[in-house]
């Protein structure tokens, strides 16, 4: 993907900003997705000189994106013992400088790093060693000065507490693309035409004449899908037909997840399918024809299934952890991320009651209206605006 840098009109109110995007390159995750989506709204919206910038040796590089002299395994390395060298030789001549994935490089410019959740600032014991070179640069990096955005208040508040440091931000994103594009092609209260075929996908079983529960996302531990494995075992007992699809990439929760379905009664884990990961169409396929979408996960800096299931017409069934309550509203049943039996009552609850179905998908079209990708341009704006004051005073 390359990006033109944004002109914002070329005049001399323009905050310049050098932008992260190393998230666009290689296998694209919700949070790529939300880099991609956040620079597109930005270089719409016009007042902000985008620079964007990466930290990596192997991926292909044009102008006017800059790569900084350093692999993304060694920049974490040596960033995480000392602040230097700057990058600002490398950055070119901006006001600030935006992280986009807990990691902003040093630099005498204002800095700004996005902190999506801290489940790994909860759980340092859990995190890789990648992750955990990540912690300490963003430790050292807020130390220093630098400010935090995130994208719930439920991160916001626990980054004060982690952190220690009361220069942080909540800017909300806006709705996801349900095709992975730009989320231009949503309609005004975030629903999108996309063609709802009626035959599944290549490689999807026929999944139209049961119901079936959707989870969606890499099987990483913060997902919690081994609950979902156990609730849905509960629910079987109770509903004959209902199956599970989990779509989603390897994780590091694989064996857990694997462990819980042979924990199931054979006739429950004989209804548990397992797509791997798919690609949008057959996302969005799943999402419109799911009875509701399970997201009961431990941690969650945003969200994005959650606005797509309502894109969709899905009920969503989740937890009440971190972000998870203030973008899902009152659209969604919410109970604690490990209470099995819970989280299986609110299943049969969709499952059984047309009512609650119809309600939630009502509420999630409402709901959807509280998310707009100009907001979110606006509220950077005026966030890099207001470092840049700050830092020629």
């Amino acid at each position: 993907m390359t990006h033109a840098a944004s002109t914002g009109g070329g005049d001399a109110s323009s905050v310049r900003v050098a932008i992260d995007v190393g998230p666009l390159h290689g296998v694209r995750t919700g949070i790529g997705n939300g880099v991609a989506w956040t620079v597109e709204a930005l270089e719409a919206r016009g007042g902000v000189q985008l620079t964007p910038y990466l930290t990596s040796l192997r991926a292909r590089v044009t102008p006017p994106t800059r790569r900084l002299p350093l692999p993304a395994a060694a920049a974490l390395r040596l960033w995480a013992r000392r602040s230097t060298p700057s990058m600002d030789r490398w950055l070119g001549d901006v006001d600030v400088v935006h992280g986009t994935n807990y990691v902003v490089p040093p630099s005498s410019r204002p800095r700004l790093v996005l902190v999506y959740d801290c489940l790994f600032l909860d759980h340092p014991d859990d995190a890789l060693a990648d992750v955990r070179l990540a912690e300490y640069v963003l430790r050292r990096s807020v130390a220093e000065g630098a400010s935090v955005v995130t994208s719930s208040d439920a991160t916001s508040h626990r980054v004060r507490e982690l952190l220690d440091t009361d220069r942080v931000s909540t800017v909300l994103l806006g709705p996801p693309s349900p095709d992975g594009g730009s989320p231009a092609a949503s309609e005004p209260d975030g629903t999108t035409n996309v063609p709802d075929a009626s035959r599944p996908p290549v490689g999807l079983p026929d999944l139209r004449r049961q119901p079936f529960i959707l989870s969606l996302g890499t099987l990483e531990r913060r997902k919690n899908v081994p609950t979902l494995v156990a609730a849905f075992g509960r629910l079987a007992n109770e509903h004959e037909t209902v199956r599970l699809v989990i779509a989603g990439a390897v994780g590091n929760d694989i064996d857990a997840v694997s462990r819980a379905i042979g924990r199931l009664e054979p006739a429950a884990a004989k209804r548990v399918i397992r797509t791997g990961p798919v690609e949008p169409a057959t996302k969005s396929w799943l999402l419109r024809h799911a009875t509701a979408l399970a997201y009961p996960s431990l941690d969650e800096g945003f969200g994005f299934p959650i606005l797509e299931a309502q894109q969709a017409g899905t009920p969503v069934v989740a937890s009440t952890a971190g972000s998870i309550p203030q973008v899902a509203g009152s659209a969604a049943l919410l109970s604690p991320p490990l209470d099995t039996e819970a989280l299986a009552a609110n299943l049969y609850w969709v499952l059984t009651s047309d009512e609650m179905h119809s309600k939630l998908v009502r509420r999630g079209h409402s709901n959807l209206a509280r998310f707009s990708w100009s907001t979110t341009a606006d509220a950077l704006t005026a966030l890099y605006r207001g470092l840049m004051e700050t830092n020629d005073r």
